[in-house]
């Protein structure tokens, strides 16, 4: 028997209603083109700051040219502000090996996501930020459910409040498809790490 999945836009909306007045966002973003219909969404609530930690993206020239057009986003929204950490794809090695043959979707996404989403929170905790969040469920290639189970638990280990999301709902998706054109992004064709270029290209 399938399990009921939880409704993560709903809940994203619960918390959105029960905010006083607007609070600072530190939002995850994987690429350009995802964070333009989440910004869009969320610029009303929030203050929000993107942070584009991506060490799993390669090669480097890849992860430079997500974040020139991760910056071409921020332009266009304005009043958004950016935090890049440095690119260290060793991290991201280390924390899935052993798993470099899984296939897409599978563990070694799992991991890549904690690996992201913990350094968000721990980022937002020091920095002072009243939530945590992350583009990555705007894509119809992830799984919201694994994403946001991943976020709920690193929010109590950290005590960093996470914000939930499915931003696929009202259309996301292909809103963001639609900025993407508008602003002139490059789109990429594969996930972000070398092992989802040998799956998807």
């Amino acid at each position: 028997m399938q399990l009921q999945k939880t409704n993560y836009d709903k809940l994203m909306q619960e918390q959105i209603d029960n905010i006083d007045g607007k609070k600072t966002l530190l939002l995850h973003s994987c690429c350009g083109p995802c964070s333009t219909a989440c910004i869009e969404r969320l610029k009303q609530f929030f203050d929000i700051t993107i942070f584009y930690y991506n060490p799993n993206i390669y090669p480097k020239e890849e992860f430079d040219k997500r974040l020139y057009n991760q910056q071409k986003v921020i332009e266009y929204f304005k009043d958004i502000k950016i935090v890049s950490p440095t690119y260290e794809e060793e991290t991201y090695l280390k924390t899935v090996k052993g798993l470099e043959g899984e296939k897409e979707g599978g563990k070694r996404c799992d991991e890549c996501f904690k690996l992201r989403l913990k350094e968000t929170a721990l980022y937002a905790k020091l920095h002072g930020y009243d939530y945590f969040g992350t583009t990555l469920t705007v894509s119809s290639h992830k799984n919201e459910q694994h994403i946001n189970q991943i976020g709920e638990e690193i929010s109590k280990e950290t005590n960093v409040n996470f914000l939930f999301s499915d931003f696929k709902k009202h259309d996301g998706y292909k809103r963001s498809i639609d900025l993407s054109k508008q602003i002139d992004l490059y789109r990429q064709n594969y996930c972000g790490c070398r092992f989802s270029i040998r799956k998807e290209v």
